[in-house]
């Protein structure tokens, strides 16, 4: 496949004008020192609404959103839209949660979710295990926007992985430089583009395939071709329960990833939070309209990418569709939106999970007396690390579906549900009955996620996270999420643990939280210069 010249020079030249921007971030709303985690890490915990909006906004709508999430659509049909409900349920499940954390966190100097647990359970090895979860759920999600810019560079002609690493190489030079700043001023010029491609996409693309009628009947056509009991441009009775508890298990999981609760603490105020929550779901419209490329894509007949295993690439499919519908100048600046939705995120991801590292793995175990320079020194690093865990990800686990990551890293954070996101609210969990719960529900999901299979590529594991209850010995064809399960394995075996343990009088660490810290604001005496050190 010959590269097509103006696309890529359209691309280039955006992802070039992206690219300084990351850097002159570090200038932007620039403090007297950027060596601090509060400053490096959090963007100084001073961004209002706008920057909140765009920032949250540009972090959870990826380049998953534009690759995966219509792919799916394309491939399997109404289950595809799972996206859209989670979206629409998880803002009111999360109104509260967040101001709470917001307060808590600014009061105590808290960065991440783990330095919360250690705070709220007074449980080092409990915060251990957050962190680590969190680095390990985060990492495919990292992988996750790779996939996305292969996918624009594959269907624009450019194979092998080189340009895939020098893209990653400037994305880690400009946040090792710039921290949160670079992906809160780039997410500006990411929005626009993608709006504009997207509002474009509905209303150029049907137009030329003869109207939503036609595109919605044959798509029906497809699926009702189809050989899988699951595929359909509507919903079945094999497949129903699995689109409920993914839709309700993905809201869930959203913002106990790392990189969310990032751009939530970065906020000035618990007002900006409120009003975020009450603003996000205009983005769910968006999602809507990107789900349904994936019809379009079937009404145009557009073939996917055929990559060096002969196979086609489904995660091919938009960026194909934008390339055989657009003019080749438009297509490179759809191209440019998918790649700068990849970066945005990838920066808040790289950033989320080097801050874990450094705060509660370097800090706790290996320098507890370390300075705030050498904390941000540290985190600076491991955000490089972490990019090339990301790029090993995408090697090792290659996926034909891209979802399969979010999902598989879905069901991983989702153990995190009971210390961090019911800790907000209730001290009544015992730390080792949480340990306890946390280690029955991974375990429990690891072995739901090894038992899918997926036909369509010939994975016999790992093929996705709709696991079949017949794996339990019901005689049913349905599916259900694997995070939904194995989330109400940690629950049960937590709660039971901790009356054991409660019953047995076994010590349960101190909170050094109050009910007061929950609830304070800017301006409150507690919200102060914050103090490093108060957390530990």
């Amino acid at each position: 496949m010959n590269a097509n010249v103006t696309e890529l020079v359209v691309f280039a030249l955006l992802f070039l004008a992206v690219s300084v921007m990351g850097f002159v971030a570090a200038k932007w709303r620039r403090p007297e020192n950027i060596e601090s985690l509060h400053e490096w890490g959090l963007g100084g915990r001073n961004f209002g609404s706008w920057i909140t909006w765009f920032l949250v906004g540009g972090d959870l709508y990826t380049a998953y959103t534009f690759v995966a999430v219509p792919a799916l659509v394309f491939g399997a049909g109404a289950l595809g839209f799972y996206a859209l409900p989670y979206t629409v349920v998880v803002y009111p499940l999360v109104f509260l949660v967040l101001a709470r954390m917001w307060s808590v966190s600014h009061v105590h100097g808290f960065v991440t979710p783990a330095d919360f647990v250690r705070a709220r359970f007074g449980s080092p090895t409990l915060a251990l295990i957050i962190a680590i979860t969190g680095l390990v759920a985060t990492m495919p999600y990292i992988a996750l926007q790779l996939v996305g810019i292969e996918a624009v560079l594959k269907t624009m002609g450019i194979t092998g992985h080189l340009p895939i690493i020098i893209a990653f190489a400037i994305l880690a030079a400009y946040t090792y430089q710039s921290g949160l700043r670079a992906p809160a001023l780039i997410a500006f010029v990411k929005d626009t583009l993608i709006y504009i491609v997207i509002l474009a996409a509905v209303i150029y693309i049907p137009a030329k395939l003869g109207g939503w009628g036609s595109i919605f009947d044959l798509a029906k056509a497809k699926f009702a071709a189809s050989p899988a009991p699951g595929d359909g441009i509507t919903l079945n009775a094999n497949n129903q329960l699995q689109y409920v508890t993914l839709a309700f298990g993905s809201a869930l999981a959203l913002f106990l990833y790392p990189h969310s609760l990032t751009g939530v603490l970065a906020s000035k105020n618990r007002g900006v939070i409120k009003r975020n929550m009450a603003a996000l779901p205009a983005y769910s419209f968006l999602l809507g309209l990107i789900a349904l490329l994936g019809f379009m894509a079937i009404a145009a007949g557009t073939k996917g990418v055929v990559g060096a295993n002969g196979k086609v690439d489904n995660n091919t499919i938009i960026p194909a569709l934008f390339d055989q519908m657009f003019p080749d100048w438009f297509a490179g600046v759809a191209y440019a939106a998918i790649g700068i939705g990849a970066l945005v995120p990838a920066a808040i991801m790289s950033i989320a999970a080097a801050n874990l590292f450094t705060r509660n793995i370097y800090r706790e175990y290996l320098r507890k007396d370390a300075t705030d320079a050498e904390e941000a020194r540290v985190s600076k690093l491991v955000s490089l690390v972490v990019k090339v865990g990301a790029v090993l990800c995408i090697l090792l686990l290659d996926p034909q579906f891209s979802i399969d990551l979010q999902l598989i890293g879905g069901v991983i954070i989702l153990q995190t549900l009971p210390s961090v996101g019911l800790g907000l609210y209730t001290r009544w969990f015992h730390k080792g009955g949480l340990i306890a719960g946390w280690v029955a529900g991974m375990s429990a999901g690891i072995w739901m996620l090894y038992m899918v299979p997926n036909p369509a590529n010939g994975k016999a594991h790992f093929g996705g996270s709709a696991f079949g209850l017949s794996n339990l010995g019901i005689d049913t064809k349905m599916t259900i999420y694997a995070g939904f399960l194995a989330l109400a394995v940690n629950l049960i075996v937590a709660a039971l643990g901790t009356l054991v343990f409660r019953a047995l009088k076994v010590a349960d660490g101190p909170d050094v939280t109050s009910r007061e810290d929950y609830f304070a604001d800017e301006g409150d005496p507690k919200v102060k210069d914050l103090d490093l050190a108060a957390s530990h």
